[in-house]
């Protein structure tokens, strides 16, 4: 069917690579670029002889477009799967204009110097990407991601208009660690450690960091405290679902988590801002980001579910109308198959499905979309297929 390349080599790539050698029909060939190139020769020796996918590897520093757009003519993908860092967006998105490659991603660029990500930045390539006739597809993860896809379905499946959509992230696995984040650290905390806010009648509410909690008895899970932050796909599905009249997102954290975090705040530890050190300046997030486990160790460490969704509610001929959509998955079970824990698991199929829906030509529009804006169905079909079935329940026990 075709060719894809992936730059980044981390936990998510990790899996979203294993989950394109499962799927070789589609993906006759990839190739796992990175700036260290070491890291991508291991998992081709890993995967070689599981799988009829071929397999390449290449060196590539993804903050430069030069060094992108050689790699791509070389390679001659027909889709850039990004899963480097959010600040490397742009210069992958101007490869792939360079080169007339289609584009995607699982997280919205966010500039270094200031932990403010927003679509602005990616929407404003929409006429360069229709003109150049190729797709970049935005934040095709699980939140962003699959929550998108999550609503888009409901919309066109159970109700005339959506008023209200609560996004509810729960990780409930246990690595054994005091203080561990499950994902890239930096990212991490930033996001945590930002104002959150919601979206209410046409604009922004902005609250404290994690100044509005709540508990949820989550299914397979249990009762849970979750906090409400800022997190992107509120942003575009503001614009794109229509009847909106609030959304917001939770995601649950362990009292351990905050008290630490806290502590690491209130010495500095989080800061984003230069200091000078023994005659070097370092950023002191960066530093602790050395000092903690490196989230890929933490598969064979974890046990626990994580269950993420979506609670609708809108209206349906008339009448008012309630309902839930999640996916539970399984730390363990993630790691006996590819090695890794829920929390990339969820990040790299969703990552696979989005490149293998513009791999296959199932979504064809020239231009900069989010995830939402396509047809949902063959996306949810293929959820079902490749490790993360959804459950839809009705008249779910809200958030208040």
């Amino acid at each position: 069917m075709g060719k894809c390349l992936i730059i980044g080599c981390g936990g998510v790539a990790s899996v979203a690579i294993h989950k394109c050698c499962q799927n070789s029909e589609v993906f006759e060939e990839i190739c796992i670029a990175s700036r260290t190139v070491s890291k991508c020769d291991d998992l081709k020796s890993k995967l070689e002889g599981t799988t009829k996918t071929k397999i390449t590897t290449a060196q590539v520093d993804a903050n430069n477009v030069e060094e992108l757009i050689a790699l791509i003519q070389k390679v001659k993908p027909e889709v850039v799967l990004n899963l480097a860092l959010p600040y490397q967006d742009l210069t992958i998105m101007d490869a792939c204009l360079a080169t007339g490659v289609h584009y995607v991603d699982t997280a919205n660029y966010e500039p270094e110097d200031t932990a403010k990500f927003e679509y602005k930045w990616q929407w404003a390539y929409r006429e360069r990407f229709e003109k150049a006739g190729i797709t970049a597809l935005l934040g095709s993860g699980f939140d962003p991601g699959v929550t998108s896809v999550f609503s888009a379905y409901a919309l066109k499946h159970y109700f005339d208009e959506i008023n209200y959509i609560d996004i509810l992230d729960c990780n409930a696995g246990d690595h054994g660690y005091p203080f561990a984040t499950n994902f890239n650290p930096e990212i991490n905390i930033r996001e945590v450690s930002a104002n959150g806010s919601y979206w209410e009648d046409g604009h922004w509410v902005e609250t404290k960091p994690m100044e509005i909690k709540r508990v949820y008895n989550f299914p397979q899970i249990g009762e849970k405290d979750m906090y409400l932050l800022h997190h992107e796909e509120i942003e575009s599905l503001a614009l794109n679902i229509p009847g909106i009249k609030r959304i917001r997102f939770f995601m649950t954290f362990g009292e351990s988590y905050l008290t630490h975090l806290k502590c690491l705040e209130n010495v500095g530890m989080t800061s984003i801002e230069p200091i000078m050190y023994e005659g070097k300046e370092i950023i002191p997030l960066q530093f602790l980001k050395a000092v903690l486990p490196d989230p890929s160790s933490l598969g064979p460490r974890t046990k626990g579910k994580t269950n993420i969704g979506c609670i609708f509610i809108g209206k349906k001929d008339g009448k008012e109308k309630k309902l839930y959509i999640y996916n539970v998955c399984d730390h363990e079970s993630c790691y006996k198959e590819v090695g890794s824990q829920a929390v990339a698991y969820t990040t790299g199929v969703p990552a696979m499905i989005g490149a293998m829906m513009l791999l296959t030509g199932t979504w064809k529009k020239a231009g900069v979309y989010n995830i939402e804006e396509f047809d949902p169905d063959p996306f949810m079909d293929a959820l079902n297929q490749w490790g993360l079935p959804w459950i839809i329940e009705e008249n779910p026990v809200l958030v208040d």
